[in-house]
């Protein structure tokens, strides 16, 4: 008997490379651009890639004189094509022990705060559409940062999918992490060549290595 009915799956930084960040930078700077901005402080820059809420977008559209909605329409455009041509490029790929989810018994789903509908693009650009029964990304909207990880919102909804009881979610940030405690479920917190090194606040369920270690956890 397994000890979980579902388990979930960050995107980036678990199944495919995360975006580099000069690649998102590049992709904020045109939006700024496109709305008649060519001199934007590198903070603020910072702030709109490195987790942006609400506010903080708030904010900067008034520091520049930004009509909110227009500009952040602009930045997901652009944040969206600048992924899907890192993947066609090559300069991103699925990690190799993504093959290990196959072999689980359990049933399975993705959630991430990346686009819902880059999270379409990698399932189908990588053949992992049979692999999961339920994917949640990001409406393309200033609302959907509300409900960004670490807010459960999509994790249940993921789970309501499924009609789980019991779960794990994997990922590779603490914001992973909170999100599954508050989901009431449990978490594996995989330490990619990125986050390695990271002191989490918060303690994992599981701390592990690679997905490898999957099978052996979620048949407890």
């Amino acid at each position: 008997m397994t000890g979980y009915d579902a388990v979930l799956f960050d995107s980036d930084g678990i199944l495919v490379e995360p975006p580099a960040s000069e690649t998102q930078l590049e992709a904020t700077q045109a939006a700024f651009r496109e709305a008649g901005v060519d001199d934007v402080a590198p903070d603020h820059l910072d702030d709109i890639v490195s987790g942006v809420t609400v506010e903080v977008r708030h904010d900067i559209c008034t520091d520049y004189d930004l009509e909110p909605t227009t500009f952040w329409e602009a930045r997901e455009r652009h944040d969206e094509r600048s992924q899907f041509a890192a993947f066609r490029a090559g300069t991103r790929d699925r990690y190799d022990d993504v093959a290990t989810i196959a072999d689980l018994p359990q049933d399975r789903g993705v959630v991430s705060n990346n686009h819902h509908s880059t999270i379409e693009f990698v399932l189908d650009a990588f053949d992992l559409d049979s692999l999961f029964e339920t994917y949640y990304g990001r409406p393309k909207t200033i609302e959907s940062l509300q409900v960004k990880k670490p807010d459960p919102h999509f994790l249940e909804r993921a789970l309501a999918d499924l009609e789980a009881d019991s779960a794990l979610y994997v990922g590779d940030s603490e914001h992973d992490v909170i999100a599954a405690h508050r989901a009431g479920i449990d978490s594996a917190f995989v330490r990619r060549r990125h986050c390695r090194d990271d002191e989490l606040s918060v303690t994992p369920t599981y701390d592990i290595e690679t997905l490898s270690a999957l099978p052996a956890i979620v048949d407890g």
